[in-house]
């Protein structure tokens, strides 16, 4: 779009670029720049044109801009041209996902890399590699205190090695994940430190305070995220004679974007690991990163126009990376994180499914499906050129986010079920199997969430303990379950590591004092190579896991319903044990029926009943995950206790 003021001012910056920039060939870059340059001007406008010096640090965004692009390699400028002609590449049914910790999965990066021959093994072509950034060896919260940027903790690697590796998946035909923490930095930064000596430049990076009056009154409407260790939003620097705000841990510097300086740092830093071979940014703790006096702080308007701001940025420099929203919020806040009012996805083409992922823990501990199915209903629909990622557990507790009107409207009250569902995940509700562990109890509210792995959150923990077969069947058939469940609902499905061999908690993290007050620990848990390789020996946990989840891995990978294009429809069967949806082929009208049981008996449902949804003959139906035609009574498809079935109709195309 041409609008004169806007490329009035690009072209004042066109002629006065640094020569050496001048010199290069930017043929691309010009072109992205001139259909991108007014929505830039208008976003950077917006949050910072009431500054004196807007003009200058505009001329200084495409100058970081144009010298990322400098710096991108050919191989990466190509990969980036391919992409924008197909432009839906992400949306694939192809790839699966799975995050994990570089110690511990394979102890550093060049472990890593002697690994993905193990990850392409079970189907996985997407790696979410977790924080790698420096950061101190104490308060780190797990790799999001970053106190470097630009360089790689030496404790996984170097950047030499990281280029290996993104080199080594490239060739495999594997994506990367990386992630930048963009709400905050560590106390032990150099910008904080600095702000600590009393440079002015950099006391701008942070919310900083002589005294109580403002602080105070952002405290009134502000949340704490992290009560038990971390209450309040502010802490008192002792060398700085300030208050900072930190938001998550006193020792996290929440970092200010009403200074334009920042959100430049930002921008280049995101363009300085997309050149380092990042398919994927991660961008973390997206939702707090515009403070304002008077509210939570968190999904304000702000804060979404600071990602469509980086996202036009990037699809300047490097179009073809991708950025996923970490935005753990409620239904109706995370929709937005795609950007509003669009086809195409204006802020971040991913976002977690954190919604889904709380709903599906619902299910399994009530063994009925009514608050799944009322949850997903009032989740907006996303984008078209938007996806989500499907996760059962990640690095993180799992929250129970779900809306208090939707828990109302299927008949519980919210305050006592989230409270059944702690006391069920943390073992202490009567018959449960599960060794979950409490996180971040709020005395004040009541409120919890719930720390484990997802071996130990389904009982395989207690199974194995007093080796029942029957009650460790009943835990992998639970496994299977809710894989099948993100593999097959829409989007990106992500696996975190060491469930795919029934990792289970890991308590020894009590015994450190650096992590004891934090019950994440379990499930960040190492990898016992040994045990992975009991899954090449038949009737093990082990096996049965690895070889039942690369099976549906790679069965997903060849159905093109599983392509994520807005193509579900929920189905209502009047039983509250059994989870139904559709998935279409909007090319062929082919389709697959999902089918869900999480209840502890056998259930029913007659085909029939199904709306858009047609057999041609009982006998045709088959199970595409077992290979199977399953069962039938009385012309009503049979599901055996926590069991799923995917499936068609062989005489339709899927």
């Amino acid at each position: 779009m041409y609008e004169q003021v806007s490329f009035s001012l690009l072209n004042d910056i066109m002629t006065t670029l640094n020569p050496e920039i001048k010199r290069e060939d930017l043929r691309h870059f010009y072109t992205r720049l001139g259909a991108n340059f007014y929505s830039i001007y208008s976003l950077f406008h917006l949050l910072y044109g009431k500054r004196e010096d807007f003009c200058e640090q505009t001329h200084r965004l495409v100058e970081t801009m144009a010298r990322q692009y400098i710096n991108r390699s050919d191989k990466l400028k190509k990969v980036d041209i391919e992409r924008e002609k197909d432009h839906n590449w992400f949306l694939h049914q192809k790839w699966v996902g799975m995050a994990l910790y570089s110690d511990g999965f394979a102890g550093d990066l060049k472990g890593i890399q002697s690994r993905l021959p193990y990850l392409q093994e079970l189907g996985i072509n997407l790696v979410h590699v977790m924080p790698i950034l420096e950061c101190p060896k104490g308060e780190s919260d797990g790799g999001y205190a970053v106190s470097n940027f630009r360089h790689v903790d030496p404790r996984v690697g170097t950047i030499e090695d990281l280029d290996a590796l993104a080199n080594d998946m490239e060739k495999r035909d594997m994506l990367l994940v990386l992630d930048v923490v963009l709400n905050h930095t560590s106390n032990e930064n150099e910008w904080a430190q600095k702000a600590r000596k009393g440079e002015k430049r950099y006391q701008d990076y942070y919310y900083m305070f002589d005294g109580r009056e403002l602080p105070d009154m952002f405290e009134q409407s502000m949340p704490e995220i992290f009560p038990e260790t971390s209450p309040g939003n502010f802490t008192w620097d002792e060398e700085a004679k300030k208050w900072v705000m930190t938001v998550f841990n006193h020792y996290q510097w929440d970092l200010n974007y009403s200074n334009p300086e920042v959100f430049i740092e930002m921008l280049d830093i995101i363009l300085f690991w997309a050149n380092h071979g990042a398919d994927i940014i991660r961008l973390d703790a997206v939702a707090f990163l515009w403070k304002k006096i008077g509210s939570s702080c968190q999904n304000e308007r702000e804060a979404h126009l600071i990602l469509q701001l980086m996202k036009d940025c990037c699809q300047v420099t490097a179009p073809g990376v991708l950025f996923i929203a970490e935005a753990i919020v409620a239904p109706v806040e995370i929709i937005k994180y795609f950007g509003e009012d669009a086809i195409n996805a204006k802020e971040c083409e991913i976002a977690y499914n954190a919604t889904y992922m709380a709903l599906l823990w619902d299910a399994v501990a009530t063994k009925n499906t009514k608050l799944l199915y009322q949850g997903i209903r009032s989740l907006p629909d996303k984008l078209e050129r938007a996806t989500w990622l499907n996760y059962i557990r990640c690095h993180d507790d799992i929250g129970l986010g779900f809306d208090d009107m939707d828990i109302e409207a299927v008949g519980y009250a919210p305050s006592s079920h989230r409270r059944f569902l702690v006391d069920y995940y943390t073992g202490k509700f009567k018959d449960s199997p599960a060794r979950g562990l409490v996180f971040g109890h709020n005395e004040k509210t009541g409120d919890a969430r719930i720390s484990g792995a997802l071996a130990s959150l389904v009982g395989l923990e207690s199974a194995l303990e007093v080796n029942d077969p029957v009650l460790i069947d009943q835990a992998i058939q639970h496994i299977l379950l809710l894989h099948s469940m993100i593999m097959s609902f829409g989007g990106i499905p992500l696996l975190y590591y060491g469930d795919e061999i029934g990792t289970t908690n890991d308590y020894s993290f009590q015994g450190d004092k650096s992590k004891s007050n934090d019950s994440r620990w379990a499930h960040r848990t190492v990898i016992d190579w040994q045990k992975a390789e009991a899954r090449n020996k038949t009737g093990t946990v082990e096996q049965r896991l690895f070889s039942a989840l690369k099976r549906m891995i790679a069965v997903r990978k060849e159905i093109a319903s599983f392509a994520d294009f807005n193509n579900r429809e929920l189905h209502d069967v009047g039983n509250p044990h059994l989870f139904v949806f559709s998935r279409f082929n909007l090319a062929t009208q082919g389709h697959v029926l999902v089918v869900a049981n999480f209840d502890s008996s056998p259930q029913y449902l007659n085909l029939n009943d199904l709306s858009r949804v047609a057999f041609n003959q009982y006998g045709q139906i088959t199970d595409l995950y077992s290979g199977e035609s399953p069962v039938m009574f009385k012309n009503q498809l049979v599901i055996p206790p926590y069991r799923f079935y995917w499936l068609v109709d062989q005489g339709r195309l899927n």
